[in-house]
């Protein structure tokens, strides 16, 4: 599937340019073979930023292991990922590590959430009979990452702060609607091409738990200001964050754990996790940069419109799209088109909320899927980027249909 889509972008980018040739453009050529050297470059920037957080990250976790709160957090959500991943042995450390990387994911702590993920991933591997192949347990993970509810979208808060926004967080609640649908239309997905049940009865009070607490979480948070929720996201995200490593530390200390000895042992293991990771995310963002570069989003986007036009459907949020079709393939560059949309349309036009409410919907299902699975290895990823683009698909609608309701 991979070698498909990496074929994909590259030939289909330049028979691109070869049409925009003919036409007379003597530069295309020039513009692919510099957005191939800028992806090769981003892709290595990414990879050495990520040795000190996953060095560090790897180094907590293996105190928390050695301290024995990743059994705990397993023992916990046992029941639950049994159902869901009946392939995982009872009270298997990835289970730990899966919660942990959601919940990051939940507070908004991308740095935190990626090392973790990593380590629940080869925590998986270590059980999959196919070294190769990615196992059901596996690919029910990555899409539950990538499609993850986020509880505090802090960082695009942030980023319509700065460009002038009159009420920042207002799209904190359509966020929070479009990870939820996001995250159950991947789980749906996976659980089809899997066969799990999912009205399963421990599934469901897991669920209706869970259920309870986001809707008492959102009742509370929708009535605060947009400046107090900006302040008491980034608090409760950090908060959470840093008391987090001081009780792995704490316990670890309890039992007489040598916790310096334990991060340098796990430090170790994230910078070698860090050398794996660079050939396949270079794979996959020079293919990316040279799509981009061709033109060929740009003509998608124009296509849609005029069909969108074409049925008489209101297009205000065809401005958006751009960022949509560009997310599950690269977030700085989703992120930087919904940026170029609130600086040339202005923060609080409809199109830029939208924008911004498609950011918060998904993850980059590409970047992980090359990350996650490039860290163990794995080369025939079966049905796991049908489930995530599944997800992001959801994500994405439901961030239009909510924009129109709450912004429209």
């Amino acid at each position: 599937m991979l070698n498909a889509i990496w074929l994909f972008f590259f030939i289909s980018a330049f028979l691109a340019a070869c049409v925009q040739l003919a036409l007379g453009d003597v530069t295309i050529f020039t513009t692919l073979v510099t957005a191939l050297f800028d992806m090769a470059k981003l892709a290595f920037d990414i990879s050495l930023g990520l040795v000190g957080v996953l060095c560090f990250w790897m180094g907590i976790l293996k105190i928390g292991e050695a301290a024995g709160l990743i059994h705990w957090l397993s023992r916990c959500l046992s029941p639950l990922f049994r159902r869901l991943m009946p392939d995982v042995p009872s009270n298997h450390p990835a289970f730990g590590h899966i919660s942990m990387n959601l919940a990051a994911n939940m507070l908004g702590l991308d740095n935190a959430a990626t090392p973790v993920g990593i380590k629940a991933m080869k925590s998986l591997q270590s059980i999959n009979p196919s070294q190769d192949t990615a196992s059901n347990a596996q690919i029910l993970f990555l899409v539950l990452n990538t499609s993850a509810v986020t509880l505090f979208p802090v960082t695009i808060i942030m980023y319509r702060l700065q460009q002038g926004a009159v009420a920042p967080a207002e799209i904190f609640v359509p966020i929070l609607i479009a990870t939820a649908a996001s995250t159950l239309a991947g789980l749906t997905a996976v659980a089809w091409c899997q066969g799990l049940k999912l009205w399963d009865r421990v599934i469901g009070m897991y669920a209706g738990g869970a259920a309870l607490l986001l809707g008492g979480f959102i009742f509370m948070l929708a009535r605060l200001p947009s400046d107090q929720l900006s302040t008491l996201s980034t608090l409760i995200g950090n908060g959470a964050l840093f008391s987090l490593i001081i009780a792995f530390m704490v316990s670890a200390s309890i039992k007489r754990v040598n916790v310096y000895e334990h991060f340098i042992e796990g430090a170790k293991e994230g910078f070698n996790i860090a050398l794996t990771i660079l050939p396949y995310l270079l794979a996959m963002l020079v293919a990316i940069g040279v799509f981009r570069a061709s033109g060929l989003m740009d003509f998608t986007v124009a296509g849609l419109r005029w069909v969108f036009e074409a049925l008489h459907m209101n297009t205000a949020f065809v401005d958006a799209l751009p960022t949509a079709l560009m997310k599950p393939l690269s977030g700085s560059g989703s992120r930087a088109l919904m940026l170029e949309l609130m600086h040339s349309q202005g923060v609080d036009s409809f199109a830029a909320k939208v924008a911004a409410t498609i950011q918060g919907s998904t993850e980059t299902t590409f970047y992980v899927l090359a990350v996650y699975f490039g860290a163990v290895g794995i080369q025939k990823i079966r049905h796991a980027l049908a489930c995530g683009l599944v997800a992001d698909a959801a994500g994405i609608i439901t961030a239009i249909a909510v924009g129109y309701w709450f912004f429209g």
